[in-house]
């Protein structure tokens, strides 16, 4: 099969960009022709350029062109979208649709029914712009980056589409990484029909485990509020439990604050990807604490993967990858105490032992990259099949 992938990278790496390379990878280890079409925001950094951003968000031309100079001459049999905001645009949707090839799209945002993306503003869960086609509030509080004006332009992109009925009828498949996450976007403004989402979640790699577990709790992500690390840092600053932090980010400062003061909180700053995984491996477990709701979560099927239990704040679809008492531990959000708790049972060996046990079992069974690959053929099997109304193979 010959198949487009198409990107935006944002200024900032994220689990999007992971899973866009994962994917071709995985792919292309399996035979198929694949050709990436990536876009990036890096551009983006004077008023003319978010200007200009503001203008292209509807419909980029020149994203239009590149893409009709691929489709000829690479012809692919299906295009495959991972992000088009802001430089790729809807255009794309468009030129695709006018050679008629079928086009999927991953949603690992939500930026298509809420400005923010992530349905999560001034330190809350934030779902006002669900519902509307365009979404005043959001504008008013200037939810995307602090900025009514480029809120206004991400509103006025997303509600003028929906008039247009380009995310209904000129895309003809959705992915979405969890049934958390499907029931939002079926359930909003865009008005798409409920057979149109695809249930798949994201895949890691096997680069093995260590049943030797060392004492320490491990926090790997961006050090951001809606992550919840103060939730972390202020139940680790009331407990003996040996915690090490990852990440980099806007919070970097109370973290190494904290780090200072409490002996038993330890910040390791960036690491390379090979170092995160060592450390996971030796982990007796894995903290993910987010206050909003994450479409999936990276680092827990990678602590699966590594044979580390998570415990995890128990809402929205990151919530559903987590069994309580088996592969991990639910916690109530923001819930300091109960975070707490948590962690004590952790105290018990044999029990981390069983978590530990049921975290690679769960990997095994549901995120493998060949378990992925299945699922991934499936969607486009079926999405080719509806196109040209044929039979999937």
């Amino acid at each position: 099969m010959r198949i487009l992938l198409i990107h935006n990278f944002y200024q900032k790496a994220g689990g999007e960009d992971v899973v866009y390379q994962a994917e071709g990878e995985l792919l292309e280890k399996y035979g198929h022709q694949i050709s990436r079409l990536a876009f990036d925001n890096s551009s983006l950094r004077s008023f003319l350029d978010v200007l200009k951003f503001g203008i292209n968000l509807f419909y980029n031309y020149k994203s239009a062109k590149i893409l009709n100079d691929r489709i000829l001459s690479f012809k692919p049999d299906i295009i495959h979208v991972h992000n088009f905001f802001p430089i790729a645009s809807p255009s794309i949707f468009y030129e695709a649709n006018k050679h008629n090839i079928p086009i999927v799209v991953t949603l690992h945002n939500y930026r298509l029914i809420c400005p923010s993306g992530i349905l999560y503003h001034n330190n809350q869960i934030y779902e006002k712009s669900i519902h509307k086609t365009f979404p005043l509030d959001a504008i008013w509080k200037g939810v995307y980056r602090k900025s009514r004006f480029q809120t206004a332009a991400v509103v006025m992109m997303t509600g003028i589409h929906k008039l247009l009925h380009t995310w209904d009828s000129k895309i003809d498949a959705y992915i979405t990484l969890s049934e958390f996450s499907r029931q939002l976007f079926v359930n909003s403004s865009l008005h798409v029909k409920p057979e149109k989402f695809y249930l798949k979640p994201n895949f890691t790699f096997d680069r093995g485990f260590d049943s030797n577990k060392e004492n320490y709790f491990l926090f790997v992500g961006r050090l951001v509020p809606e992550k919840g690390v103060m939730t972390i840092l202020k139940a680790f600053s009331q407990t003996k439990h040996h915690l090490k932090i990852i990440g980099a980010g806007d919070l970097e400062s109370e973290v190494i604050e904290a780090s200072r003061k409490y002996e038993n909180i330890e910040f390791l700053g960036f690491q390379k990807n090979s170092e995160v995984i060592e450390i996971t491996k030796k982990a007796k477990g894995l903290l993910f604490a987010s206050a909003w709701y994450e479409t999936f979560g990276l680092t827990v099927i990678e602590a699966f993967s590594a044979a580390t239990p998570v415990i995890i704040a128990n809402m929205g679809g990151h919530g559903q990858l987590v069994q309580h008492d088996y592969n991990g531990l639910h916690f109530e959000p923001n819930n300091v105490e109960d975070l707490i708790q948590q962690l004590q049972k952790l105290d018990d060996k044999n029990f981390v032992d069983v978590l530990a046990t049921n975290a690679r079992r769960t990997f095994l069974e549901k995120f493998t990259p060949e378990k992925n690959y299945e699922m991934l053929m499936d969607i486009y099997q079926k999405v080719l099949a509806k196109k040209y109304a044929i039979k999937p193979a």
